[in-house]
């Protein structure tokens, strides 16, 4: 098992790291040139800009086990596809049971965005998130180890 995060913009690469290594699990940072990171702990994969060149990157490497650090529901999608494990920046767990709401209420917004309607965006990043995501991530890592 390894994990994999989608890095462009992740605001929990640090918390990821530090739980994946209470566990022994290898991480893998996956962004483009516009966001090359690199942090101790985690193997880093630099990718060309282009539209979705990191989630096809980590499709093409998650296997079936992994764990996904993604707050794309398209990419997720695909994860769970391959039986991977994925799960947001807010320590939502994607699972069969909600991703297909989430592709939905994402197309809506989409075409209301198209219309040249307005959406409200996310709220404000609070502490309280980076808990409830690391508190999740350490289930999540405790149900698949086992």
């Amino acid at each position: 098992m390894k994990m994999l995060i989608d890095a462009d913009g992740c605001p929990v690469v640090d918390i990821s790291i530090k739980v994946a290594k209470m566990f022994n699990i290898d991480v893998t940072l996956i962004c483009d040139t516009s966001h090359s990171i690199n942090k101790e702990g985690a193997n880093t994969i630099l990718m060309p800009k282009g539209k979705d060149s990191v989630d096809f990157e980590l499709v093409n490497r998650v296997e079936k086990g992994d764990i996904v650090v993604t707050q794309d529901y398209g990419l997720a999608t695909m994860v769970l596809a391959k039986m991977g494990n994925a799960i947001n920046q807010n320590g939502l767990i994607y699972n069969n049971d909600n991703i297909d709401q989430l592709l939905l209420s994402r197309h809506i917004s989409s075409k209301i965005r198209n219309s040249r309607g307005r959406v409200k965006g996310p709220k404000k990043r609070q502490r309280e998130d980076d808990i409830k995501f690391e508190q999740n991530l350490i289930n999540l890592c405790k149900t698949l180890i086992k």
